[in-house]
């Protein structure tokens, strides 16, 4: 669902270009490598999240199934900060076909992966290499097309996150009702054999050997292990080394900002640790991006306490990333009025919807039929249609907030920042998960506990926002 984030850039008849001559003769074949990248990483996000259920049932490893997410967005977050040294290094061409080896070698340690352990490390190899690709795709927009047809291109990135929304849960869920999750990832190697192929021989090499920024290397790793350590409290045997875990990866974030606010090249802009509107803007952005975590265990539960097939439960889990893609189309370009007014009602309408879920998740599927299963569907899609009314306006007052010369620096913060809450949200809601009942005492009774504890839990978080909310709403 995060991935419905991006903000397309809509179309309008002062365009100089045409989508016949972005998706046409050359600039079509550069579109079909750049576009299918993306794509590539998108569907995998919501393949991987339907199947869960079927692999954990088969290999183990209950008690790490949110790490599946962390480890793939840690990973993400680096490969996405590297990908235009890469590029400025290697050149373009160079360093998308390298992003598609890593991506290859890590959907092959997954489909033949015995274990969790090897999942993961496939997994977290497929979210670095992903993570290049996806932040490969915009650095090239610049270097492959003529700047008229820039805006076009780019809402073609976007646009391939709702493609995966729609077609991930299908795939996912086919493999898994027919008992071969592993193909699910087997088929990852033709298609990236054959974007290889299109890259090959229509993306131009680039410009090689540029010198680029240095790259915050420590930063990004202190940003890695402070979710790894709130991933790792979630295995605590006890509530003092879960609060010891929780404790360092806070403290590590902490650490984060002082060393951020001293460097020269700044994760975030300076202005955004004061309290201004732009920290405000912050704090909404990483709170709703933490409550839609939850979308990782829906499945789980739809499966194991309603007795959901697979496939419904991916596309059930689907209805929350379409309201988020129906939310942010539905908001985008709307009067500064209706802006501010999106802005304080989003986040409360996501904290709703995730409290009525706490409630409707827990039900078996007898009691969760005609206007029960309206409900569920209702309150899932406004979990997504919260975040998505809200969230083309907190992007647009971000960039509005910063000082000019800080600009560049809001606009690359905005895909750490989101990643980032991810990580975060994916960590603790496998520390609530495992400490409500998830693997322990587990089946029915444990994954009803841990639903009512994980939607309720991240309910209030959700709602922590509203105060920054309505200091984001108002303008400077």
């Amino acid at each position: 669902m995060a991935a419905a984030s991006v903000v397309s850039s809509s179309s309008s008849s002062a365009d100089q270009a045409s989508w016949a001559g972005l998706l046409s003769g050359r600039n079509g074949m550069r579109s079909l490598a750049l576009a299918s990248g993306t794509a590539l990483h998108a569907v995998n996000i919501y393949v991987v999240t339907t199947i869960m259920p079927s692999i954990v049932a088969d290999i183990g490893g209950l008690a790490y199934y949110a790490w599946n997410t962390t480890l793939f967005v840690i990973a993400s977050i680096v490969g996405a900060a590297l990908a235009a040294p890469l590029a400025a290094q290697r050149g373009g061409k160079a360093a998308y076909l390298l992003a598609l080896g890593v991506f290859a070698s890590g959907s092959l340690v997954c489909a033949l992966a015995p274990s969790m352990a090897w999942l993961l490390a496939g997994r977290s190899l497929q979210g670095f290499g992903g993570g290049v690709l996806v932040s490969l795709a915009y650095v090239l927009i610049r270097q492959v097309f003529e700047p008229h047809y820039w805006p076009r291109a780019m809402g073609m990135i976007s646009a391939m996150w709702g493609v995966a929304s729609l077609s991930g849960p299908a795939i996912g869920g086919l493999f898994a009702q027919a008992g071969v999750w592993r193909a699910s990832f087997w088929v990852l190697l033709p298609a990236v054999a054959l974007l290889a192929f299109v890259v090959l021989g229509w993306l131009p090499a680039g410009r090689q050997g540029t010198r680029v920024g240095r790259v915050p290397a420590g930063r990004l790793a202190l940003l890695a292990l402070s979710a790894l350590a709130i991933s790792l409290a979630s295995l605590g045997a006890s509530r003092g080394l879960q609060a010891l875990g929780v404790g360092i990866g806070l403290a590590l974030a902490v650490w984060i900002v002082a060393l951020d606010r001293r460097a020269a090249n700044g994760l975030l802009p300076r202005d955004g640790y004061r309290p201004t509107r732009l920290r405000a803007i912050y704090v909404v952005m990483s709170l709703l991006v933490i409550g839609s975590t939850v979308e990782i265990f829906v499945p789980y539960f739809l499966q194991t306490i309603q007795g959901r097939s697979p496939l419904a439960a991916g596309y059930l889990t689907a209805v929350m990333a379409a309201g988020w893609s129906f939310g942010s189309t539905l908001s985008a370009g709307r009067s500064a009025a209706f802006a501010r007014m999106a802005m304080r009602a989003g986040p409360l309408l996501m904290a709703l919807s995730l409290a009525a879920l706490s409630w409707l998740l827990r039900q078996p599927a007898a009691q969760v039929q005609g206007i029960g299963f309206a409900l569920l569907c209702t309150a899932l899609a406004g979990v997504g249609l919260g975040i998505g009314l809200s969230w083309p306006h907190l992007l647009t007052a971000l960039l509005a907030s910063a000082p000019p010369e800080q600009g560049d620096a809001a606009s690359a913060s905005i895909s750490t920042v989101q990643l980032y809450a991810m990580s975060m949200g994916a960590a603790l809601a496998g520390l609530v998960a495992n400490a409500a009942g998830l693997s322990a005492p587990g089946g029915v009774a444990g994954a009803q506990q841990a639903a009512l504890w994980l939607l309720g839990g991240f309910a209030v978080l959700t709602a922590l926002s509203l105060p920054a909310a309505r200091r984001a709403a108002e303008p400077d």
